[in-house]
Parts: structure tokens; sequence; C-alpha cells
């Protein structure tokens, strides 16, 4: 390992590297390019894909990025946005869990859903375009639906949990695995023009109480429909909440919920306990 940090040091341009080298690097050493991007980060050298990453994180808080672990439940509209904003930013380990396959309604809304995507799992489709966006993120996809019997399973190690679920009894379940695991849950949901974002901290049942007001098993969304931007706002938000979370800055949504009114282009803000 330490020939291979002086492989990269000696090729970077000030504390930039770029991809041509971190690929050279992995085939001479014979290290995967998950290796070779986390050596690249704690030798001090951004890998020049995050470049424009540098006024917003320190090297160190992309470093803790590539190091963390997320778990993404649900793949359609706001887990394929989710799923394409961790990889862009770097998160190292990905934990995509969904039983679907993409059909064809959700062509209007999943940026992970294409026609040669059609019929397919959504969880492949999440892997395959994360290995399009940076070989080096590890995105290991479960098609399978979280239970009892495995929501411990497919959380654990996670440093973030993201509820991209569509069903109200699901995200219960889940709110009530992160609650018991103390694992920090974003959670969003969208129907129509509108959305909501709420953080889950360990030690809280902030999120869980919230769902469990909620009567309805299906979430709105089945009656009223989501159009293309409503996920890309929800979806984006998250990622953002799961940023701060993972690299340590004290401003999450911890204690709060935001509703999003799309149509009057309304943020509204409340406490929740």
């Amino acid at each position: 390992m330490d020939q291979l940090r002086e492989y990269l040091k000696a090729h970077a341009v000030d504390d930039l590297i770029g991809r041509a080298v971190l690929d050279e690097a992995s085939r001479r050493f014979s290290h995967s390019p998950h290796a070779v991007e986390e050596a690249a980060l704690k030798a001090g050298l951004l890998p020049a894909r995050y470049q424009r990453n540098r006024k917003t994180l320190s090297i160190g808080q992309q470093l803790a990025l590539f190091q963390a672990r997320v778990a993404v439940i649900g793949c359609g509209g706001l887990g394929g946005y989710v799923i394409e904003g961790l990889a862009r930013l770097g998160v190292g380990t990905i934990v995509a869990a969904d039983p679907d396959q993409f059909e064809e309604h959700n062509l209007n809304r999943q940026i992970l859903c294409t026609l040669e995507t059609l019929g397919y799992p959504k969880t492949a489709a999440a892997a395959n375009r994360v290995r399009q966006i940076n070989p080096a993120i590890t995105l290991i996809p479960l098609r399978e639906a979280l239970n009892d019997e495995c929501g411990a399973k497919i959380l654990r190690g996670s440093n973030a949990v993201v509820d991209a679920l569509d069903s109200n009894v699901a995200r219960i379940e889940l709110a009530k695995l992160c609650s018991e695991n103390s694992l920090p849950l974003v959670h969003g949901a969208i129907a129509g023009w509108y959305g909501q974002i709420a953080v889950q901290l360990p030690g809280q049942q902030t999120v869980l109480n919230l769902l469990q007001r909620c009567k309805e098993k299906a979430g709105i969304e089945k009656e009223i429909g989501n159009p293309a931007f409503a996920p890309a706002v929800v979806a984006s938000l998250q990622t953002a909440e799961v940023c701060k979370i993972i690299t340590h800055q004290n401003k999450t949504l911890s204690g709060r919920i935001i509703f999003i009114d799309l149509l009057d282009m309304r943020f509204q803000e409340m406490q929740i306990e």
C-alpha cells in the first residue's frame, strides 16, 4: 500500500488526481478501484471527479463520505435519485433494497427507468448506473422487501438510512428498525405537487411518531400520482441531509419536518417530537 500511495502522490497535479492515473494504479498494483480511491483520499489527494466539491467539502469530509455505508430502502422515484446523488457525491458503499422491477408507468419520474430497463429489477439497474458513474463505488443490490426477518441484516453497518418507500406500513417498520438499532433515518415522501422530509437521529422516535399518526396504509401518492419533478426535489434534499449526517455537520432537520408545496412554491417548517 505504501508503493501505491507513493505512486499516486508522484502522479498528482497539486492535490488533484485524475481518473486515468487511478485506473492505471488499480491495474499496476492489483487493487480494486475502491481501494485505490480510498488510498488517494487517505493520502490527502482529491480525485478529480470531486473537484467541484472542494469549496463545500474538505478532503477529510470526502474521505468520510467514501468510507460511509448508506442503505437506500426503495429504488423507485425517490430512491433512484438518491442513489444517483450519493454515487456522484462519493459515498463509498450504497445498499439498495427493492423487490420490484420497472414497469412502463415508472418512465415518467424514475431516473433509473428507461426503455432498456423495463422489466429489469430496480436494484440491478441501480448497480449498473453506479458502475457507469464511478466503479470505485460499491453498490450492494438486495432484491427483497424490508421486513422483521431481514430488516436488521439490510441495515447493519449503515451510517445513515434513507426512506424511499411508498407504503406507510413499510415506512413505519423502517422507522421502528432505525430507532431500535440507533441508526439515523432520512425520511422522504411525495405526492403530486407536494412532498415532505424529516430526519430521525439515534435516540429519537420523531419520524416513527409522525408516521404512526397516518391512518392510510398506502401513501397518498397512489391516488394523485407523482410528476417528474417531485422525486428529484425531495430526493436531493434527502441526499443533502445524508451528507450532513456523515460529515458531522450539526445542521440537520432533526426535530423538524419540511412540507414542500411546488405548486405555490412554498416550504413550511414544523417542529416535531
